[in-house]
């Protein structure tokens, strides 16, 4: 299964895009045995339109355009439903199982994410009920990313 991050807006060069990069190379090297091809982040741009809902459109659209077809979409979403990392982890592990060739997780802008054309999310993701900035909840999904892979691995990383 190839696991994707999009997300809008860079981070290079920020404490919060080594800690990513950090993550995702530990979940690529651990998840290659365990039936995840791919981890992947790709930041787009954040929309340069002056009004919030128009901007929020544009970069749905274009994020949608960037999703694989047929790919498990979840977005990460302040509404969305609270996961503990076991949880996180089964999720994982059923989709690979059922043999689910993408999973997508979508992490909107600044403004929010707007709906995206043409797909429909499987879930919606919250990490509690606080407001994370994007960028620490880009660092907390590839780390529970890692976690989750630790947990099916089976590796002492999760000490719950």
């Amino acid at each position: 299964m190839r696991l994707w991050i999009y997300a809008i807006g860079h981070m290079r060069g920020t404490p919060e895009g080594q800690l990513c990069e950090e993550f995702c190379d530990r979940a690529r090297k651990l998840g290659r045995n365990m039936g995840f091809s791919t981890v992947a982040l790709e930041e787009l741009p954040v929309g340069k339109q002056r009004d919030a809902a128009t901007r929020m459109k544009d970069e749905a659209e274009r994020l949608s355009a960037r999703l694989p077809d047929g790919a498990h979409i979840v977005l990460l979403d302040a509404r969305g439903k609270g996961m503990t990392s076991e949880d996180f982890a089964e999720m994982l592990g059923s989709l690979r199982d059922v043999g689910t060739k993408d999973i997508a997780f979508v992490i909107g802008g600044p403004d929010g994410l707007a709906p995206l054309p043409g797909k429909k999310a499987g879930r919606s993701l919250a990490f509690g009920p606080q407001t994370w900035p994007h960028l620490l909840a880009r660092a907390l999904l590839t780390e529970q990313v890692y976690r989750a892979l630790t947990i099916l691995a089976g590796h002492p990383y999760h000490r719950a």
